[in-house]
């Protein structure tokens, strides 16, 4: 490890977590999970997504440390990973959603046991054996892009990464985040609310590689994102559902039990969105700094 990569902080070296071979990790994690069954299943396809992310995090945090052509290319097949499972996710997603819902309204549900569209939501994944074309190309897609990224990353030099410029990058994703969420509470949409989720979350994978300068602060600031993304994620996820059942409220052929459905959706959602603000002004209101909420300064290299 390059001395470059430690921060001192009273007198004291403190080494930040290694880059490239986090970088690594995720791939090949990513690799692991693809391969467990012929299927990936929906606790595999959610961690592989999670994965990318946190892989096109870090590229985002060395980009400017890194050849333009490697980041360009590994950006573009790692997001191209998670797209092609996208659609497997929202089904498994869109069901899990909505059976929680019929748990907690079991009476309401009786009401839309004829309704097609609740039907089709509810519906058992069928037992796969084998792949289906469609998914055995999917699969073979990825595997590649996958391997792509592996072959890739083993020639690109990191062992002179500078820690003031990493430190820069974190600042810019920071500032970024706090302007979507100054957007967002003032005009909380849902396709800005899922940006603000997005940034949030780029945010907090960036984050962990600073935990050693200050482990209390960090992990504090950590708790928080995580909170805040989740809610959001729950948010953004009982949108899908409403949008699933092609549902608009100016529709006058709605029956009462859908409308019932839809009404008790939006008061979760604006639960979640409850829970986000408090934790999300510590953070991100105006006029906080970056060194604020993580509280270290950069001192000497």
């Amino acid at each position: 490890m390059s001395l470059n990569y430690c921060y001192k902080m009273k007198s004291e070296f403190v080494k930040l977590k290694d880059i490239k071979p986090a970088l690594t990790g995720y791939i090949k994690d990513s690799q692991v999970l693809l391969k467990r069954s012929v299927v990936p299943d929906d606790e595999a396809i959610h961690d592989i997504r999670v994965l990318m992310k946190k892989a096109r995090s870090v590229l985002k945090l060395v980009s400017n440390q890194v050849t333009k052509d490697y980041c360009a290319k590994s950006l573009t097949d790692l997001r191209e990973v998670g797209r092609n499972m996208s659609s497997l996710r929202e089904i498994a997603v869109r069901r899990r959603t909505i059976k929680e819902l019929k748990k907690e309204n079991p009476s309401l549900f009786v009401q839309l046991e004829n309704d097609e569209r609740i039907k089709e939501l509810l519906k058992k994944p069928e037992l796969i054996v084998e792949a289906s074309p469609q998914a055995a190309e999917m699969i073979a897609k990825n595997e590649e892009l996958l391997k792509n990224s592996a072959f890739r990353i083993r020639f690109e030099q990191m062992d002179k990464i500078d820690p003031h410029l990493l430190l820069k990058e974190l600042e810019s994703t920071y500032t970024d985040v706090c302007g979507i969420y100054l957007f967002c509470r003032n005009r909380p949409k849902p396709g800005k609310l899922h940006e603000f989720r997005k940034m949030a979350k780029c945010f907090l994978y960036q984050l962990s590689f600073f935990r050693p300068l200050n482990p209390d602060a960090i992990k504090k600031v950590e708790k928080l994102l995580d909170g805040i993304t989740q809610n959001l994620g729950k948010y953004n996820d009982q949108n899908q559902l409403v949008k699933a059942l092609g549902y608009s409220y100016r529709n006058g052929s709605n029956s009462t039990a859908l409308n019932e459905l839809v009404l008790l959706i939006r008061e979760k959602q604006e639960i979640h969105l409850s829970e986000v603000w408090p934790s999300a002004h510590k953070l991100f209101c105006p006029g906080k700094k970056l060194v604020n909420i993580l509280g270290f300064k950069l001192l000497v290299i």
